[in-house]
Order: structure tokens, then C-alpha cells, then sequence
């Protein structure tokens, strides 16, 4: 025998006395339409990676999870069972962008001694979790959670805003920044980033990390460790130190954190760990699959209650009516004038922010004797009008079943619960106890000071919206240098992937690039006018804001009726067309009714819209343009009605900064 025969038959033998533990294994799970696979190779660790049509996204990406008694998930272990499952499916959908979602995808689940990891490959998308098969509860001390990027790609990052001078200080902040953009390779180590984050990849595709059905967990955030294309999951310990504190005593600061990440039980599910991969951007806009991925709504619980609608704002226009015989603020008299705003316009709500309840008590049970809540209440019942109530997290976490008891038995609709801040396991599984305990009186609940949506809306149907986003808030004290504009045509493509936003838009007083300056009390859009009207269509917000002052509004007929008949969820959503950062244009459709709203960036822009979803039959579009100086005065806009050619094809022409809407209906 030769030395070469020799040798070959000692590793044949060493191999077959290892425990199968110490060998490769792989596993691959492929999308329905064969473009998408996922491959998972156990042995020593578990790594995965990701491609489409044979082009590497993510390379081979370290995954586990550590936990205090020891036990390590994905290493050192064997798969002991798999199990494979195809699901097609339509799901319905309550307060939702669609009425119905199609859930089609092929899993895998490889089932170890102590947990299982599931691996999901749908067309839009890859999806893993983790499953503890414990007997006993247990702490999670760390997870690795690693995105390998095949190439030094750039990347649409919004970075943690606040200034915090080391990276665990950063696990508190508002979750609204706009996007750096830059190669993988040039991260801000003294930055974190928040979900979810885009990835430009190889012929134009793109790739979105994020989360979902985050129930008893700590949010991740991202950051590169140093390797220049490999992003690694960061989490929030476990908060062991809390104060009150933050803005108007409404906040828990964080003083100390545990050594651990997260306490879990017997048989617990993890996150879903997300990767959206698109070859055309606007698909990214109308993706389902945090949705999708989130559990399901009790089927025995009755969520008919839950009504979408719009909201008159009175914080960002500062109570700022004129032609008015009373001194607008926080009273009952101007309550009262929103409300019959809200009922000439049918618009359903209208909401009270900050400054209803006595300030810094952190206490909802003292209002300021300036407001009659009961009268308001029984007053905006007559006139078809729910109230909301806005709500700093701290008092509202401190009293929350009470203050949802009492405030639903007054006639109360909802709460908008503010100052979060941050998504460590308490906050997170605060979330879901807000939800939980507002239903049960028959509640909505609007998060603000949030992170992103992670599917709770589909688990939770009341709700009905989150911030998390760069709003037009911002425009009440950001510089010039801020380009919001820019924003408002990246945005839809990253963070509304991820779920709805309450972005409270619909500004009347309307700027040019040159002529935008930050008014606190009377706040004005970057952007024309068309440009806000647009956004009602394009931004998913079940509970959608109007954010200016009604007087401003009475003055604006035109504008103010598109806005109020505009509805806020949607029987279909449809992806026309789009470039990350430059344009969008989506249709969605509400009964027999179409609407199509378009954003465009600083660039004047000429498009040819493709209407085909209509089908057949013609149609007639109520139209806001542009108006021909809109480049000069923002608000300038042009008001028509026309016929849809026979051909679909529209052709549109947006100002810079501008944006395009119609309604369509049939002849």
C-alpha cells in the first residue's frame, strides 16, 4: 500500500470515529420561484448564506445563541430530525396595506437536542429563528447574529442620532435619523445602527435586514465589529436600574444593565431574523414579510372595533387657529373647534398630544383644569368623532390597566404612547402588554419614541401605527442642511418595509429647497404641496395625521378634501415604479377606487406611469399636479380632471422636491 493509500485510509477512519458533531453538514431551503435559497452547514458552528440566481449575497454568517447554565445553540451539536414544509396560502388582513396577504414559502426546521432553527426562503425573502426545546426557563447571555455581505456594497444606514459617547449608551434613543450612505467598509465605529438597514448588491439588487415577532426580546441593532463587509447583531442587556427621568419625567433612564440579554421560558420562539432581497426597489415598499412572520391574531377575539382613519393634529401646528373668537391652546374651546373641523371634513379623530395632562406628575388621572375630558368625550360623540389621547410612556406603563379602564368607559378611542426610547426585553414586552390590555378595552394604541414595527400589528390589531421615522416633525426645528426631501424618497423603500409609519404629514405651508427655514409654531414642509399630498398614498399609516392647523386647512378646499377622502388602509397595494432615493410611485386600491400617489427628490422629473392594473373599461383620474412655478413657489399646484388613455400610460412631470396623486375612478 502506498503512503498516499495509507494516509487516505487514516482520515477515512479518523472521520468515521468523530461524532458526527465535527462534521459539515449542509442544508439548503429554496424559495417558490427557485431564484431564492438559503444554505445552513452545521458542524463545529452553524453558519448560513444567501443567494439569488447563483449570485452570493451573504457569505457564510456565524448564528447563535449562549445561554447563562452554559449550553451553547449552534455548537457543537447535530441535527437529530428535519422537518420540510410548503406553505401556500392567502391570509387575511385587518388595518393592513392589503386586505389579503399571500403567504407562499418553503421552510426547513432542523431540530437539535436542545432547540430548533428554522429557515424560511420565501420570493421576496430569507427568514430564520430560533426555538429553545428546553424543559426549564433559562437566560440568553449573547446571540450572534451575522450578515457576511458577499462585497464591499454601499449601504443606506440611519445611524443612532443622539449624542452618547460610548456604543451601550446608544441602546436609548428615538429610532428616527436619516440615512448615511457609504460602503460596508467605511462604517462610523462609534455608531450603531438601527432596523432595518439597506444593502445596494450586485446588478441592482437590494438586500434589507430587520426583525419580527419580537415578543420577550431585546431589539437588535447592527454595527461592524471591523471586518469590512460582516454586520453582527448588538442587544440591549436586560435593564437592572431604572429611573424616572428623561423628558417631563416621563421616561425609565436606564442606570445599570444585568450581564444578561434576556430571561426566556421553557419551549420559547426567538425573532425572526430577517433578509429582504428585491431586484426591483419599489417591491420593497409593498414587502409583507414582517407581517408575515409575525403570530397570527387570537381567531376567537373580535378586533371589528379597530377603525382606521385620520387624525386632526394639534402639536405640530402649535393650536395655531385664527379667525377665531377665543384664545387658542390647550382648552376646551379649541378641542372643540378641531372637533367640528373633523366632523365637516369626516375626518374620524382627533387627538390631544402632550400637555392635556398635568405636566411632569407622570400621573394621566390629573388633568389640567383647563380640559373637560367627559364633555369633550360626550361632545365628539355627537358629532362622530373619537378622541385619542396622548400618553408619556412611564405614566402610562406605571397605571396602564387602570388608565385604559377608566379613559375607554369615558368614551375615550385610544392612546398615543410616547417616550419609549428604547427595546430592551422590558420595553419590548411592554409593547405587547400596551397592546394587549388596550384591546381588551377596546383601544388603539399609536407608538411614538418607538422603534420599528416587528409584526405586533398583525399579532395585535389595534396597532395601529408607529413612529420610528424621521417625520415632518422634524421640520419644526431641522436646519436647512437636513434634506427631508431625500428622505421622504428613501424611507418608503427601507423603514416602511418593516411596517406602517406615523409620519404626520400633510404641511399646507409648502418650501422650496432655498426657502425652507425650521418655524417651531409655524411649521412649514420641505418640498411642494403636491409633494405632502402624494405622501397620503405612499406612506403606509393606518392612523394618518393631518398635521396642520384647520384654519390653514379651510383656506386649502381643494387640498383638504383629496386628503379627507384619501383613505388609510387599503384593499391592494400595487409597486408602479422606483429608484431608492431619487423617486417612487405606488397604486393602492380601496373598493372600485384607485389611488396613485408619486414622490420625487430634488431633480425636476418626467415619468411614464404604466396604469395596466386597472384593467379593462375606462377611467377617469382626478388629478394634483405640480404647478408650472412650483419649482419657485411650492404651493403652487394644478387641480384637473381627465380621462385615462386607452393604453394606461400616464405620462407626469414632478418639480423639483415634487410629487404627483390622483384618484381614479371608472367612467
Amino acid at each position: 500500500m502506498t503512503c498516499k493509500a495509507i494516509m487516505a485510509t487514516i482520515a477515512i477512519s479518523l472521520a468515521a470515529i468523530l461524532p458526527s458533531s465535527a462534521r459539515n453538514v449542509s442544508y439548503k431551503v429554496v424559495s417558490p420561484d427557485g431564484h431564492l435559497s438559503a444554505n445552513v452547514v452545521v458542524g463545529k458552528t452553524i453558519t448560513y448564506s444567501v443567494s439569488r440566481d447563483e449570485i452570493n449575497l451573504i457569505d457564510a454568517s456565524d448564528i447563535s445563541m449562549t445561554l447563562s447554565d452554559g449550553i451553547v445553540f449552534g455548537e457543537n451539536d447535530k441535527v437529530r430530525k428535519t422537518k420540510k414544509t410548503s406553505i401556500d396560502q392567502l391570509l387575511p388582513a385587518i388595518a393592513y396595506k392589503k386586505s389579503e396577504v399571500h403567504d407562499n414559502y418553503n421552510e426547513i426546521t432542523l431540530i437539535f437536542k436542545e432547540f430548533s432553527l428554522t429557515f424560511r426562503a420565501y420570493d421576496e425573502g430569507v427568514a430564520y429563528r430560533f426555538r429553545s426545546l428546553l424543559k426549564t426557563d433559562s437566560k440568553v447571555i449573547a446571540e450572534k447574529a451575522q450578515f457576511n455581505f458577499a462585497k464591499d456594497w454601499d449601504a443606506y444606514i440611519p445611524y443612532v442620532k443622539q449624542n452618547a459617547k460610548t456604543l451601550e449608551s446608544q441602546y436609548c434613543n428615538s429610532f428616527e435619523n436619516t440615512y448615511s450612505i457609504h460602503a460596508l467598509s467605511q462604517w462610523n465605529k462609534e455608531r450603531l445602527a438601527f432596523l432595518p438597514i439597506a444593502v445596494s448588491a450586485e446588478g441592482g439588487m437590494k438586500v434589507l435586514i430587520t426583525e419580527s415577532d419580537l415578543m420577550n426580546y431585546p431589539g437588535m441593532f447592527l454595527y461592524n465589529e471591523g471586518d469590512a463587509t460582516t454586520l453582527s447583531g448588538r442587544f440591549a442587556p436586560y435593564p437592572k436600574t431604572v429611573e424616572q427621568g428623561g423628558h417631563n419625567m416621563l421616561q425609565g433612564v436606564v442606570k445599570e444593565r444585568e450581564e444578561y440579554l434576556a430571561t426566556c421560558s421553557a419551549g420559547e420562539s426567538f425573532p425572526w431574523r430577517i433578509i429582504m432581497v428585491s431586484t426591483n426597489d419599489a417591491d420593497l415598499a409593498v414587502n409583507d414579510l414582517v407581517w408575515k412572520l409575525g403570530t397570527p391574531s387570537d381567531p376567537t377575539f373580535d378586533y371589528s372595533w379597530v377603525k382606521p382613519g385620520k387624525v386632526a393634529w394639534d402639536w405640530w401646528n402649535a393650536w395655531n387657529l385664527y379667525g377665531v373668537d377665543f384664545r387658542a391652546g390647550i382648552n376646551n374651546d379649541t378641542y372643540k373647534y378641531y372637533i367640528d373641523f373633523a366632523q365637516k371634513h369626516g375626518i374620524e379623530y382627533v387627538i390631544l398630544d402632550e400637555g392635556w395632562a398635568v405636566n411632569k406628575k407622570a400621573d394621566l388621572m390629573q388633568v389640567i383644569p383647563e380640559i373637560d375630558l367627559p364633555m369633550l368625550c360626550e361632545y365628539a360623540k355627537t358629532h362622530n368623532v373619537g378622541l385619542i389621547l396622548w400618553a408619556g410612556y412611564y405614566a402610562f406603563d406605571r397605571d396602564m390597566e387602570k388608565v385604559c379602564k377608566h379613559y375607554s368607559e369615558m368614551g375615550v378611542k385610544g392612546f398615543k404612547v410616547d417616550f419609549m426610547d428604547r427595546d430592551d426585553q422590558y420595553m419590548v414586552d411592554f409593547y405587547r402588554r400596551a397592546a394587549q390590555t388596550a384591546s381588551k378595552y377596546g383601544l388603539l394604541i399609536d407608538f411614538h419614541g418607538a422603534y420599528k414595527p416587528v409584526g405586533l400589528n398583525r399579532t395585535f390589531p389595534n396597532v395601529i401605527n408607529y413612529e420610528g421615522v424621521h417625520g415632518l416633525e422634524q421640520m419644526k426645528w431641522s436646519k436647512p442642511s437636513v434634506d427631508q426631501v431625500t428622505y421622504d424618497v428613501t424611507v418608503p423603500f427601507i423603514r416602511m418595509a418593516a411596517g406602517p409609519m406615523d409620519y404626520t404629514q400633510g404641511a399646507m405651508r409648502n418650501a422650496t429647497k432655498n426657502n425652507y427655514y425650521p418655524v417651531n409654531s409655524e411649521a412649514m414642509s420641505q418640498g411642494t404641496r403636491c409633494h405632502q399630498l402624494a405622501e397620503y398614498v405612499v406612506f403606509d399609516s393606518p392612523l394618518n395625521m393631518l398635521c396642520d392647523s384647520p384654519s390653514n386647512y379651510m383656506a386649502e378646499v381643494e387640498c383638504t378634501k383629496f386628503i379627507s377622502d384619501c383613505p388609510t388602509v387599503w384593499d391592494e397595494s400595487v409597486a408602479v415604479n422606483g429608484f431608492l432615493g431619487r423617486f417612487i410611485t405606488l397604486a393602492r386600491r380601496s373598493g372600485d377606487v384607485w389611488y396613485v400617489g408619486s414622490l420625487n427628490d430634488w431633480r425636476a422629473r418626467d415619468l411614464t406611469l404604466d396604469l395596466g392594473f386597472l384593467g379593462e373599461g375606462d377611467w377617469e383620474m382626478e388629478i394634483f399636479r405640480d404647478g408650472i412655478n412650483a419649482d419657485r413657489a411650492a404651493r403652487d399646484y394644478k387641480h384637473e380632471t381627465v380621462t385615462v388613455p386607452s393604453d394606461k400610460k400616464v405620462k407626469i412631470h414632478m418639480a423639483p422636491g415634487g410629487g404627483w396623486t390622483a384618484r381614479i375612478t371608472k367612467k
